[in-house]
């Protein structure tokens, strides 16, 4: 691990950060080596021969979620977060601060699992995501937006009403409108002997029998496009409680 962290240490001189690949909770879960809830102390400086790090203690474990904590780096008795110093794209850590942490327990470039990912803060008694990741969330929340208002709108066309009966007549008009008041109602005709079935007397129209209002298919209108969802935003689990519940079911389906 001394190598890695030379190696992160050539790299963030060189102005290059750190990248990974994003991860969701349940494979962070499942990389990390701890995980805990606790308090964040104050950061020191600290040195190790030729590589310089950040240490932020973990004051206070209040739940020990996962793995072993006593595989964590320790500073001044005190199981610590190693971060090397100069690495870009490190998320705000304040002194006081309630977070869950996923970690890997050996020392590199950071601690937290995914690079940075696996920091989550508590505030006002919910999960939080840290700086860094809220922007990259932020950013994936407008893209799909934007991507959304880029999307035609789909008209619903309105279908004109059908099988509105003709006044006076029994029958549907088949039209959908009613004819104008102006219009006298077609006077049925005169009754007679009905011609035998599928016959038609000569020289008249064929009348089909009254049978009630008549029906006609039901239209089925176009299918409504759905509301545009992302399957590339992460949504969150704000809640402490099921937060940890779904990071020990993580770990309980490896």
């Amino acid at each position: 691990m001394k190598r890695l962290a030379l190696l992160g240490a050539l790299l963030a001189g060189a102005g290059l950060a750190t990248t990974a690949p994003d991860l969701t909770l349940q494979q962070q879960a499942k990389k990390a080596d701890v995980i805990v809830r606790a308090v964040l102390g104050a950061a020191t400086t600290v040195k190790d021969g030729d590589v310089t790090y950040t240490v932020i203690p973990l004051t206070e474990i209040k739940d020990a979620v996962a793995g072993d904590v006593a595989r964590l780096p320790v500073h001044e008795g005190k199981p610590a977060l190693f971060f090397l110093r100069g690495v870009d794209d490190l998320p705000t850590l304040g002194s006081g601060q309630e977070v869950f942490a996923l970690l890997y327990a050996a020392r590199a470039d950071s601690p937290l699992v995914g690079f940075n990912q696996g920091l989550y803060p508590v505030v006002n008694g919910q999960v939080t995501w840290n700086s860094v990741t809220k922007a990259r969330v932020d950013a994936l929340a407008k893209a799909e937006a934007d991507r959304q208002a880029a999307q035609p709108a789909t008209a619903n066309p309105t279908t004109a009403p059908t099988g509105t009966a003709a006044a006076g007549t029994g029958a549907s008009t088949g039209t959908g409108t009613t004819p104008p008041a102006s219009q006298p109602a077609p006077t049925p005709p005169a009754p007679t002997t009905p011609p035998a079935s599928g016959t038609t007397a000569p020289g008249t129209a064929a009348t089909p029998a009254p049978t009630g209002p008549a029906t006609t298919p039901p239209v089925t209108p176009p299918a409504a496009t759905p509301a545009a969802t992302s399957s590339s935003v992460p949504v969150l689990i704000t809640d402490p409680v099921k937060f940890r519940e779904a990071l020990v079911a993580a770990r309980g389906s490896q």
